[in-house]
């Protein structure tokens, strides 16, 4: 049987950033692990992952969660890092790696 772990190695991203998909769009891992295999093999499907990971930090941080924006903020720089093309559309100056030391 195949299991959780292994759908996440197959769609392409890590643990983390599928997890920032099943809370962005309410629905269990197995289904944002189909979800994110599906939208990266979509014109654009970089670009609507980075949106949910970034809606997610912004309701992080509106609820106080600042813990949690960080990890999501990891997920983010980590996705970005290995989908650059999730880049587009984005200012010259955010298409830049974010920084932890500019955030400081």
């Amino acid at each position: 049987m195949i299991s959780l772990e292994d759908c996440i190695a197959l769609c392409g991203l890590e643990e983390d950033e599928v997890a920032a998909i099943s809370e962005h769009e309410h629905i269990p891992e197995i289904a944002a692990a189909a979800l994110a295999s599906y939208l990266l093999n979509q014109p654009h499907g970089g670009e609507t992952i980075r949106a949910m990971i970034v809606d997610d930090i912004h309701k992080a941080l509106d609820a106080g969660r600042v813990r949690h924006a960080a990890e999501l903020f990891m997920a983010l720089r980590h996705f970005l890092e290995h989908h650059p093309d999730a880049r587009v559309g984005l200012p010259a100056e955010q298409a830049e790696m974010p920084s932890l030391a500019a955030k400081a």
